[in-house]
């Protein structure tokens, strides 16, 4: 049993990350997760994948996450990560911040499939599968949280969002 934790801990705890959008909330769903894979073992029947079913089981211990955080008063604070100062390494490790915080301002039900798809790697059958949906909704709710997270990443940066021209920066002035 505790192999076959290890082996799927640190992947449930990155779409714990992912999903719940902290630290401190990540702990508590992976945690969470954990014990009902431990305890709901006995009622995996094999109709998919270990993989699958315990995504699922790690996505609903993160809604249910989400939902207790929305009724706590205080939020939680993240401890800083750290950047190396090696050229190309920095503007690296800054995209993926800025992903990071883009990921908890994408709308809960649509930030479970882009984790699931976009982050783990999974089709969007196991994510249908694991989700509870059908296969439409998963590929609607992909491509409106894709697009959410654009439009985040490009308010937080100068580049405006798809689709609209950069403003100019002064009106030009025709010569007189």
């Amino acid at each position: 049993m505790n192999a076959l934790l290890d082996r799927h801990y640190d992947r449930i705890f990155a779409v714990c990350r992912k999903v719940t959008g902290n630290q401190a909330d990540a702990d508590d769903a992976c945690q969470d997760a954990m014990i009902a894979i431990v305890k709901g073992l006995h009622r995996f029947d094999g109709r998919s994948t270990f993989r699958t079913w315990s995504y699922r089981v790690a996505t609903n211990a993160c809604l249910d996450e989400l939902r207790r955080r929305k009724r706590r008063p205080i939020a939680a604070i993240e401890e800083p990560e750290r950047i190396s100062d090696e050229p190309g390494i920095s503007q690296q490790v800054s995209d993926r911040l800025s992903i990071d915080d883009a990921f908890p301002q994408i709308p809960e039900e649509f930030r479970a499939p882009v984790v699931l798809r976009d982050v783990i790697g999974m089709d969007y059958a196991e994510i249908a599968q694991t989700l509870d949906l059908p296969a439409g909704t998963v590929r609607s709710r992909i491509a409106r949280g894709r697009r959410h997270l654009a439009d985040v990443l490009a308010s937080t940066s100068e580049i405006p969002p798809t689709g609209e021209p950069e403003p100019p920066d002064q009106p030009s002035k025709s010569p007189s």
